[in-house]
C-alpha cells in the first residue's frame, strides 16, 4: 500500500503533550493519528464526543436554581454543621 504525508499545524504546547502522552502509550504521534484515522473510518464517526463547553440542560437548570436561591436566600434554610443537615434530612 502506497504512503502519503499529511502536514498538520497545531499549538507547539499542545503537540508537545500530545507526543509525551502518546509515547507514554508507547505510541508516534504518527502511529496514533493513524489509529485515530483507522477507528474514524470503522466507526464511520469521529470517535470521540465533540461538543462545545456548554452545560447540559440539567446543569443549566441546577445553575438558575442556585441564582434562584442566591436572590431570595431567606427563604432556604442554610446550616453550618453537616450533622445537623443530616439529622433533619433523616427525620
Amino acid at each position: 500500500m502506497a504512503n502519503t504525508n499529511i502536514t498538520i499545524r497545531m499549538d507547539v504546547e499542545l503537540k508537545k503533550q500530545a507526543e509525551e502522552l502518546f509515547s507514554d502509550l508507547g505510541l508516534s504521534m504518527t502511529t496514533a493519528f493513524i489509529a485515530f484515522a483507522r477507528q474514524a473510518v470503522r466507526e464511520q464517526r469521529i470517535p470521540f464526543n465533540i461538543s462545545r463547553n456548554v452545560p447540559n440542560a440539567e446543569t443549566v437548570a441546577a445553575i438558575e436554581e442556585v441564582e434562584r436561591m442566591k436572590l431570595n436566600s431567606e427563604a432556604y434554610k442554610g446550616y453550618s454543621d453537616v450533622d445537623e443537615m443530616m439529622r433533619e434530612l433523616l427525620k
